[in-house]
């Protein structure tokens, strides 16, 4: 099972140096991945009455593309994985072309994780529709795959259309893995069948939607052995004690990689949240 860490995006501020200094301590602690959240517009909530999402205008985030451009620099023994990319927001090609510029960078240590987001107020800004955004997931899913392994494509789908057109350079790994997001029917379906690995919520145990995607996986004939689950748990707050148990309780799921979250407990800046993680590896070594 590797072990990862999440970048505090809402809590590591807009310091560059800051951003090097928690990338490196994550890798100097000998991390093997490093998650990261996409969101790229916040919304006022008082000109949007009704919003209920986790993130607004007063939310700090990296673009999360852009970030792994820089900590594949100063970080180059980490894996790098979006944790998740909201595909249906972002031009296929665009975004086909950013994630192969990763992998290039990290030398083929890059996992692209896909999810359709919550928030209509930031399709609407990025001209995208909220509304077909699952049907369209699974078209970019295909095209984005060609583009990481054909030098020229062409493509006519229902939202998408490539003319002889291709990627250069292209990716190293052809093509970068796809981990799904979300726990919805309808997201674990597209995970089982289109995806190389499942990212769960998180969560201190094993929630059921995992039982539930691996079943899938069997379903369609696949191999579950080769199929990756990403468990999350929260070191942000709590006692040793509770994230070893969650540890140990995620452990007998067998999951391939186990990512911290040090997020949502009042830490201050990117040193406070390496010193968490150096605490909760210790706890769980």
């Amino acid at each position: 099972m590797k072990l990862g860490a999440v970048f505090p995006q809402t809590e590591i501020g807009a310091d560059p140096g800051g951003v090097r200094a928690y990338a490196e301590g994550v890798q100097d602690l000998g991390f093997e991945h490093l998650h990261a959240y996409d969101h790229v517009l916040g919304a006022d909530r008082a000109s949007h009455p009704g919003f209920s999402g986790p993130y607004d205008s007063d939310s700090l985030f990296h673009e999360i593309l852009v970030v792994f451009g820089y900590i594949a620099a100063v970080a180059p023994r980490l894996e790098l994985v979006t944790g998740v990319v909201i595909a249906p927001q972002r031009q296929t090609a665009l975004l086909a072309k950013q994630a192969a510029e990763i992998d290039v960078l990290t030398g083929g240590n890059f996992r692209l994780g896909v999810g359709l987001g919550w928030n209509a107020v930031e399709y609407e800004a990025l001209g995208m529709n909220f509304h077909d955004r699952g049907r369209r997931l699974e078209e970019q899913i295909e095209l984005m795959r060609r583009l990481w392994t054909e030098p020229v494509v062409t493509f006519e789908g229902r939202w998408h259309r490539v003319t002889a057109a291709g990627l250069n350079p292209l990716p190293v790994q052809r093509p970068i893995p796809i981990w799904f997001g979300g726990y919805a029917d309808a997201a674990l379906r597209r995970a089982s069948l289109l995806g190389d690995g499942y990212l769960p919520r998180l969560a201190p145990s094993p929630p059921p939607e995992v039982g539930q995607v691996l079943e899938r996986v069997r379903e369609a004939g696949r191999d579950p052995e080769s199929f990756g689950i990403d468990a999350r748990i929260s070191v942000a707050e709590g006692t040793p004690d509770e994230w070893r148990r969650a540890a140990d309780a995620w452990r007998e799921a067998g999951p391939t990689h186990l990512t911290l979250v040090t997020t949502g407990g009042g830490l201050e800046g990117p040193d406070a949240h390496v010193r968490r993680l150096e605490e909760a590896l210790e706890v769980l070594r």
